[in-house]
């Protein structure tokens, strides 16, 4: 599904953010990505869709090397991924049902999306992802005038609207409360096992990553220095394998870094 193949990213100002990266993710996977700030969680993330574009190496998804993907093929390969920030990222002086519509504008010519004209079949698509996500009852809603977690179930329910393929997730519970944390975090559990969507999540709380994710991979310096399934994992050893990527043994509850 998703293949980084000795992939290297070194931004203009000539930060290294990773070198030599090789990694696989599998279709229907759920791989939590772990690390501390500025181990370059984010910019492996954002290579996956091209938000950014690599240095050297190759990232293909899906069977398309998106890194060399342009005009139609590049729009074609994004409409299969969607991604949850961590900030929302969603208009807050649009309703919630303009917000989750907007899933759908790569359907469409844009002259329609501008001015609004999305046909009822993709209406009746952004009422079942918000039902999925437990918030239909605020479509109308202002999307300015809904809570932190309000906020992320409804970007959820955009990504959900896009139909994707993969879904990304950068820190998508680092500035919500610890209930909210989980009612967001079993959101996306549920899409992956419910939907087969293959999921890569970046997160700073590892028991979270433990919790969700079907494999774990550890990022330090640009390199992936951890690499597990969950599945039969010891714990305890779990725990001091975590020197490998944050420098010291951690403990169970520990939320490592910022973003």
């Amino acid at each position: 599904m998703i293949r980084f193949t000795d992939v290297s990213k070194v931004y203009p100002n000539g930060v290294k953010a990773l070198t030599g990266i090789d990694l696989t993710v599998e279709e229907g996977e759920f791989v939590a990505i772990i690390g501390l700030s500025g181990a370059g969680k984010s910019t492996l993330l954002r290579l996956i869709n091209r938000l950014i574009d690599t240095t050297s190496g190759s990232v293909e998804v899906d069977g398309m090397m998106v890194n060399k993907a342009t005009g139609r093929e590049l729009r074609e390969a994004r409409r299969k991924i969607g991604m949850i920030f961590q900030g929302f990222n969603i208009v807050k002086r649009m309703s919630v049902l303009a917000n989750v519509l907007s899933g759908r504008v790569a359907y469409h010519p844009t002259w329609r999306t501008v001015l609004g004209l999305f046909p009822e079949a993709d209406r009746q698509i952004a009422y079942r992802a918000l039902q999925r996500v437990d918030i239909l009852e605020k479509v109308h809603a202002r999307a300015s005038e809904l809570s932190g977690g309000q906020q992320q179930r409804v970007a959820i329910a955009r990504a959900l609207a896009q139909e994707p393929r993969v879904m990304l997730a950068d820190e998508p519970v680092a500035s919500l409360d610890p209930i909210t944390t989980i009612q967001v975090m079993d959101y996306l559990k549920q899409i992956n096992v419910e939907d087969g969507i293959t999921t890569v999540a970046n997160l700073h709380h590892v028991d979270l990553a433990l919790k969700y994710a079907t494999r774990v991979v550890g990022i330090r310096a640009g390199r992936i220095v951890y690499d597990v399934p969950i599945k039969g994992l010891d714990r305890p050893q779990f725990f001091r394998d975590m020197e490998q990527v944050y420098g010291r043994p951690i403990h169970h509850d520990e939320v490592l870094g910022e973003s």
